[in-house]
């Protein structure tokens, strides 16, 4: 994933709002439909696209009253970091994991120029 395609991940409405409700808490598409407005075919897209990310996880499959199945998801991302520096775009992304994922630049080396 480009440095672009991640930062449009997270500052997308829904995405935004998708990972900010399974921050504590896992929750149902249907639920996040619901209490956040997000028309459900829509919510569907985001979910899958922040699951292929590693940002979103399916964390249980519950049975409901009408003994249906349903996949409860939990926000897998913890910091994430949009940087703008020296003409370069770069994200990151602190994963519940431990993981640091990278996108864009050379994060090991962050020259800064001394003025004189």
């Amino acid at each position: 994933m480009d440095p672009l395609e991640a930062s449009r991940l997270i500052t997308d409405e829904y995405s935004a709002k998708i990972l900010v409700a399974t921050y504590k808490k896992p929750r149902s598409a249907i639920e996040l439909s619901r209490e956040y407005g997000i028309p459900i075919a829509a919510c569907y897209r985001r979910i899958h696209a922040l699951e292929r990310a590693e940002l979103l996880s399916c964390v249980e499959r519950a049975l409901t009253k009408k003994g249906k199945r349903i996949s409860l998801y939990m926000s897998q991302l913890k910091n994430a970091y949009i940087f703008f520096e020296n003409g370069k775009l770069r994200v990151r992304f602190h994963l519940a994991s431990g993981i640091t994922q990278d996108f864009g630049g050379d994060w090991r080396a962050v020259e800064s120029e001394k003025s004189e």
